[in-house]
């Protein structure tokens, strides 16, 4: 039999609305399959995920970041008002660049005030300011110290005559001069079975350190035995990806490290604050240690 008119319009018209319905279903599928280019992550909203835990954790993300980077500027923070006295920075800094007697990168100065009964203690910790404009450097007679690009002032232990200029330049007084003493355990038994006999902590004083990304062992009339020495924010932990020994040791979290030329990292912020203060701003040295009050 064959097909009414009206029969033959309605199939023809189920034709043109199915055709056309799988084309818009066509092209939504492939508007879909074609990905975006993603938009990199504000720093600002990946630093705020920080917020509320531990600011070890989130400097030492910060840390991870800027290694990444061609340039950083590393400055180091230091609030006033969370530092108790407990020099734990002190001996871990002793510890991880195996100081011999004497030598102190680290030191933290407390001063009283008030009349007693009613007395408080303040402390003060200092290490290396690693000024901008820093005066040891320029006094240097074999240019053995320079200001590097990343904030840091280094010495070449190597190139280093032990003349002292720059200990005397140094308005902080941040730098001291290494005379080879190795007397910490002196006079300490020999006696079998005690781990802290006097043989047994030779061998341990007698270790290597890292300073400067560069192994040095400790030998008589040679580097860095006679040279000036300071703090140089562990740059060896830095190379590694691991912040300097004494923030990691701060019981009190007062010590803040990290890349001032992101804008969006920790310290960068601090030092925006309006009690941060840096030592002796009126000789010009441009410290880049910083201090909350």
């Amino acid at each position: 039999m064959s097909e009414s008119r009206r029969d033959v319009l309605k199939k023809f018209a189920g034709g043109i609305i199915g055709g056309a319905a799988l084309l818009t279903l066509t092209n939504k599928t492939s508007a879909q399959t074609k990905k975006e280019p993603q938009k990199p992550e504000d720093p600002a909203k990946k630093y705020k995920k920080y917020a509320k835990v531990d600011p070890l954790i989130r400097m030492e993300a910060e840390l991870k970041e800027a290694l990444k980077k061609d340039q950083q500027k590393w400055v180091m923070v230091i609030d006033l008002r969370k530092c108790v006295g407990c020099h734990a920075c002190t001996f871990a800094c002793i510890a991880e660049n195996r100081l011999p007697e004497g030598m102190v990168y680290r030191p933290v100065a407390d001063e009283e005030i008030g009349k007693y009964p009613n007395v408080t203690r303040k402390f003060f910790p200092r290490p290396c300011l690693q000024c901008d404009n820093p005066p040891c450097v320029t006094v240097c007679p074999v240019k053995a110290t320079w200001k590097s690009a990343d904030g840091i002032v280094d010495i070449d232990y190597k190139k280093c005559i032990g003349c002292r200029y720059c200990i005397v330049a140094c308005p902080y007084n941040a730098r001291s001069a290494d005379r080879g003493q190795n007397t910490y355990l002196k006079g300490f038994p020999a006696s079998q079975g005690l781990i802290v006999g006097q043989e047994v902590l030779d061998k341990y004083e007698e270790k290597p350190n890292y300073e400067y990304v560069k192994k040095w062992v400790r030998k008589k009339h040679e580097s860095p035995i006679g040279n000036a020495r300071k703090c140089h924010f562990c740059r060896h932990r830095l190379k590694v990806g691991m912040l300097p020994a004494c923030v990691t040791t701060c019981i009190g979290r007062a010590t803040y490290f990290g890349d001032k030329s992101d804008p969006d990292s920790l310290v960068s912020e601090l030092i925006q604050k309006p009690n941060v203060m840096v030592l002796k701003a009126e000789l010009g040295t441009k410290p880049q240690c910083f201090y909350l009050t």
